[in-house]
């Protein structure tokens, strides 16, 4: 896809401790990256993810994540991480994204995280929340 593809994207900066004796970034930290975009990427959606725990009694479960590396980054690269939901299922919300150096088209990384809403109690699926879907069309500006 393209940068425009996306509405939100979240900046790193690749810190010292992040790259390997390649001077690239460690494949481990990729996985990072993408959930502190997605963590970004629901709080400019709305959700108030921590109290919704709380009252409900519900959470979500990363239980997919896949990274495909494209091209390395470097140490103290200037890189933005573009979030936004793909499939959307019963209880599963997958989140496409994309890594770019800041600014640039060029892509780096692609990925997927898929969240499961689950019954902390109980450890059983349920039905995402109507208030979530509701959110992501606001922000997106369409259903996926």
């Amino acid at each position: 896809m393209a940068r425009s593809d996306f509405r939100f994207s979240w900046p790193f900066r690749v810190r010292y401790s992040e790259v390997d004796n390649q001077a690239i970034v460690f494949n481990a930290h990729y996985l990072t990256y993408f959930d502190t975009a997605i963590t970004e990427y629901i709080i400019a959606v709305g959700l108030d993810y921590e109290g919704e725990v709380e009252r409900t009694g519900h959470d979500y479960h990363a239980v997919r994540g896949v990274v495909e590396w494209k091209q390395p980054i470097g140490k103290r690269e200037d890189i933005e991480v573009f979030v936004r939901p793909g499939r959307i299922g019963r209880s599963s919300l997958t989140f496409t994204l994309e890594i770019h150096p800041a600014g640039e088209e060029d892509l780096r990384t692609t990925g997927e995280v898929v969240w499961v809403y689950t019954n902390q109690e109980t450890h059983q699926s349920a039905p995402l929340p109507q208030m979530l879907l509701d959110m992501l069309e606001a922000y997106e500006g369409k259903s996926e």
